[in-house]
């Protein structure tokens, strides 16, 4: 079953669920109101596990981008490039942007942003940047 699917199976049991909340307490029977909550809570316990175990979890912004990065050596690697010298490359750039202070993580909300001030750059509050 598709995580659509089970989506939309768990909207429909959490619609009934809270109508059937609605009429147990209208018709003053906590045992309905009660069985239809616990009913509701169930499926959307069982729509939490199902879109974790689906998705694999989330995928962290570094891994997308460490994926995207060891595509690219293996299609160098393939087209003729040295792997070890290439990993030492990887390893140096690495090891380069960790050392650059207030360096920010590829996409992230901040880089996204300060991208188009300036471009890209905040000047320094003493300079002046008008002419």
């Amino acid at each position: 079953m598709s995580p659509r699917v089970v989506r939309w199976a768990v909207v429909a049991v959490c619609a009934a669920g809270i109508a059937g909340m609605v009429a147990g307490s209208i018709a003053d029977d906590n045992t309905v109101t009660l069985t239809f909550g616990l009913v509701t809570a169930a499926a959307v316990a069982c729509l939490i596990v199902a879109t974790a175990v689906a998705t694999g979890g989330p995928v962290h912004p570094d891994e997308t981008a460490g994926l995207r990065v060891e595509e690219l050596v293996q299609a160098m690697v393939a087209a003729g490039a040295d792997e070890k010298e290439l990993r030492d490359l990887v390893r140096e750039a690495v090891a380069l942007g960790r050392s650059q202070p207030g360096g920010l993580p590829p996409g992230s909300t901040a880089e996204k942003a300060r991208a188009g001030v300036h471009g890209g750059r905040t000047p320094r509050p003493g300079n002046r940047t008008f002419t």
